[in-house]
């Protein structure tokens, strides 16, 4: 080795004002040194935002949200429908500035009745996926949390019952008890939070031997401040991708439901009852599915767009 090429330090008596100058930096490094720190939320958000299909779906949700709410709103101040009003002179109309999806075999809008029927699609489908998140995480939180004995039995319960027929239970609750709304979100949550609370179970395994965990844990913390101050919080981001993911099947459930005849009954508007009217004549009077179906079409479509693209933005580790 070339001993002139070491570098001997400096004693401190050697030591110079020049010594202690400014080191000239890069404008471009200057700007990322200086850039302010983000959270994890926010640089989620960002790249949520940078996902121009994810953000086009969300924009045609907000839509449809907007035009179920006010849409028969609008429809009954400009025209002065409701979804179960009919008139027999004007059956099986084609869309037209009267009738702006045109009328049904009935007579009754099906503008109205359309947009009547993705508000029940909305309702259920937000219902569902909200009791799904509430049993799913403390059951799957439980589970996690306790390991053991504890979680041996809970996570045999849930797979029994995982392993029965979806549908067979829920067209059996709704023969057995009277079809409404209520029924139907009940049925769709019986064992819809079953997926929800394995996720949850997954991540509180993965967390809660942690070195934040051991250390509340150390100063005196309690199994329910661990679980839901600590764990739970870190586990948020797979928990809203599930809870998004299953807006959609709850919709496509509902729909499903009420075109076998067992979701909401008449008078009130579904988009799978509407459906199963129009079956018959969809030759002849195509809009009378058109429309229905291209709203829950569109409707689950932009769900698991968003939904996909929220899950990429929360763990871009798991974008292919």
């Amino acid at each position: 080795m070339d001993t002139n090429q070491i570098k001997v330090m400096p004693s401190p008596s050697d030591l110079t004002p020049d010594d202690f100058r400014k080191i000239g930096t890069d404008e471009k490094e200057a700007e990322v040194i200086a850039r302010e720190s983000i959270s994890a939320w926010r640089d989620a958000w960002q790249r949520l935002c940078a996902n121009k299909m994810a953000m086009t779906a969300l924009i045609i949700l907000g839509i449809i949200v907007l035009a179920a709410i006010f849409g028969p709103v609008i429809s009954a101040w400009v025209h002065g429908y409701n979804y179960y009003s009919n008139d027999l002179l004007n059956t099986n109309q084609p869309p037209s500035a009267e009738h702006w999806f045109g009328t049904d075999d009935l007579g009754r809008d099906m503008f109205v009745r359309t947009w009547r029927g993705a508000q029940i699609s909305l309702i259920v489908g937000l219902a569902a996926a909200c009791i799904d998140l509430l049993i799913g995480v403390i059951y799957g939180g439980t589970m996690g949390y306790f390991g053991g004995r504890v979680d041996e039995i809970m996570n045999k319960f849930s797979e029994i019952l995982y392993s029965i027929p979806y549908l067979l239970v829920t067209i059996l609750l709704l023969v057995v008890m009277e079809p409404s709304l209520g029924t139907i979100i009940l049925a769709l949550t019986i064992t819809g939070w079953i997926n929800m609370s394995w996720i949850v179970r997954g991540e509180i395994m993965q967390l809660k031997n942690r070195e934040f965990v051991l250390a509340s844990r150390s100063m005196g913390a309690g199994s329910g401040r661990l679980l839901f101050r600590h764990l739970l919080p870190n586990a948020v981001g797979p928990i809203i991708v599930t809870v998004t993911l299953s807006v959609p099947n709850a919709i496509f459930s509902e729909a499903f439901l009420s075109f076998l005849g067992l979701g909401v009954q008449a008078p009130i508007a579904s988009l799978g009852s509407m459906i199963n009217d129009a079956l018959t004549g969809w030759l002849y009077y195509p809009w009378r599915m058109l429309f229905p179906a291209a709203v829950i079409s569109l409707t689950m479509l932009c769900f698991n767009i968003f939904g996909d693209g929220l899950r990429d933005a929360l763990d871009p580790k798991l974008k292919k």
